[in-house]
C-alpha cells in the first residue's frame, strides 16, 4: 500500500469534534498524512474504502447508537481488505473488545485507551507499529490478562522480571522495545524470552505478532 519515503495515509473516526481535530493535528505533526475524518460508524466505512488508507483510527463508542459502533466498522474494514491495519481507541479499559480486535490473528491491530494519545511518543510509535504488521496492545488490559490467577498457571512459575518481560511481549513489543523500557540489554531480553517461552511451553515465535497471539492464546484469553 505505500512506497518507500511516503507518509502514513490514516483515516480517523471519532465522533468528539475537539478530540478528532486534536488527534489528527497531533498525528500530521507526527509526519502521518490524514486523509479524512468521520464522525459516525457509517461515514467511517465510507471513508476508508474511499481512500484506501494504510491506516484506520476508530473509537469503540461511536454514533449512530454509541455501543461499539466503531469497533464493529473496523472489523468490517479488515475483512474486506486483508492489507487495512487498525488502531481502536476506547475511552475505558474493556478486555473483550481488545481479544474481539485480535480475533485468531494479532497482525496490523492496536487496542489502546484514550489516555495513551497524550503520551505523543507512544501512541506515534504504536501506530507505526500497527502500520508495519505489528500489534499494540494497552498495557493495562496485558497487565490484567497477565495478572489473572488460576489453577495452576504457568504464569506463576515466572520470576518477576520475566512477567515484566511477558507484559512487554504480550504488547507488542520488539525485543529491542522492551530492552529500551527496561533499560537493559537486547541479549538480556532474548535471554528472559527464551526463558518465558520454555516455561510457557510454547515455541519461539518469528514475528512480533505471532509473539502476542501465542502468549495470549497461554494466558487464556484467545
Amino acid at each position: 500500500m505505500m512506497d518507500a519515503g511516503e507518509r502514513l495515509r490514516v483515516v480517523i473516526g471519532e465522533d468528539e469534534a475537539l478530540l478528532r481535530e486534536g488527534l489528527a493535528r497531533l498525528l500530521e505533526n507526527e509526519g502521518f498524512e490524514v486523509v479524512a475524518q468521520a464522525a459516525d460508524a457509517p461515514d467511517l466505512l465510507r471513508k476508508a474504502r474511499a481512500h484506501h488508507p494504510d491506516v484506520v483510527i476508530a473509537d469503540v463508542q461511536m454514533p449512530p447508537d454509541r455501543t461499539d459502533d466503531g469497533l464493529r466498522a473496523a472489523l468490517e474494514l479488515l475483512k474486506q481488505d486483508r492489507d487495512l491495519r487498525v488502531v481502536v481507541l476506547s475511552q475505558h479499559l474493556e478486555e473483550r473488545y481488545a481479544l474481539e480486535l485480535v480475533g485468531d490473528s494479532a497482525a496490523g491491530v492496536g487496542y489502546l485507551l484514550k489516555d495513551r494519545v497524550s503520551d505523543i511518543s507512544a501512541f506515534s510509535d504504536a501506530v507505526r507499529r500497527v502500520a508495519s504488521g505489528g500489534s499494540a496492545l494497552d498495557p493495562e488490559v496485558v497487565a490484567r490478562m497477565v495478572g489473572r490467577r488460576r489453577a495452576s498457571s504457568p504464569v506463576d512459575d515466572l520470576t518477576p522480571r520475566e512477567r515484566e518481560v511477558l507484559e512487554l511481549m504480550a504488547q507488542g513489543k520488539s525485543n529491542q522495545g522492551i530492552a529500551e523500557t527496561l533499560v537493559v540489554t537486547v541479549a538480556a531480553v532474548e535471554k528472559h524470552v527464551t526463558s518465558i517461552f520454555s516455561k510457557l511451553d510454547l515455541a519461539s515465535e518469528p514475528t512480533e505478532h505471532r509473539r502476542v497471539l501465542a502468549v495470549l492464546m497461554k494466558l487464556g484469553v484467545t
